[in-house]
């Protein structure tokens, strides 16, 4: 069986380049087509740098971390343009997409809706109580999908 499309979820880690350097070798051994795929974050922590607001000021509040998002999704676009450029140079077809949320959510519906064969990311390696708490995206993402998954480890 081949994979003939792979979804990439790559985050801004030193072990996304690992998650690439497999994900574009499978690729040119399947003749795949890649997508790669980052997924904005947004949780308590991201919404911890602005201070508490109430009334009026919270219309302020929603406009600062729109600007915020925005600002990202623009530095997110920009990086995966130029892994898209490099993986092509490779000789592999990508595409590449941004999604603001929970990550393993996005990763399940990219999977589904993109029809992929493969799904490739990487695992932090979080354990006990860590994992229970933080929760892990390549767990969420073995339980959820309905295609093969490759976990690269740290």
């Amino acid at each position: 069986m081949g994979y003939g499309r792979i979804l990439v979820a790559l985050d801004r880690s030193e072990l996304a380049k690992e998650v690439l350097q497999q994900a574009i070798a499978l690729a040119q051994k399947e003749s795949s087509q890649l997508m790669l795929f980052y997924c904005i974050p947004v949780d308590s922590q991201d919404l911890s740098i602005y201070p508490s607001f109430y009334g009026e000021a919270a219309i302020g509040f929603s406009q600062v971390i729109q600007e915020h998002l925005e600002e990202r999704q623009t530095e997110a676009r920009e990086w995966l343009q130029s892994i898209a450029q490099q993986v092509k140079e490779d000789g592999v077809q990508c595409e590449w997409d941004v999604k603001v949320g929970e990550p393993g959510r996005w990763i399940r519906d990219m999977a589904k809706n993109w029809d992929a064969d493969l799904v490739v990311l990487g695992r932090r390696g979080l354990k006990g109580l860590a994992e229970v708490f933080l929760g892990s995206v390549s767990s969420y993402v073995i339980h959820h999908v309905q295609c093969s998954v490759l976990i690269v480890q740290h």
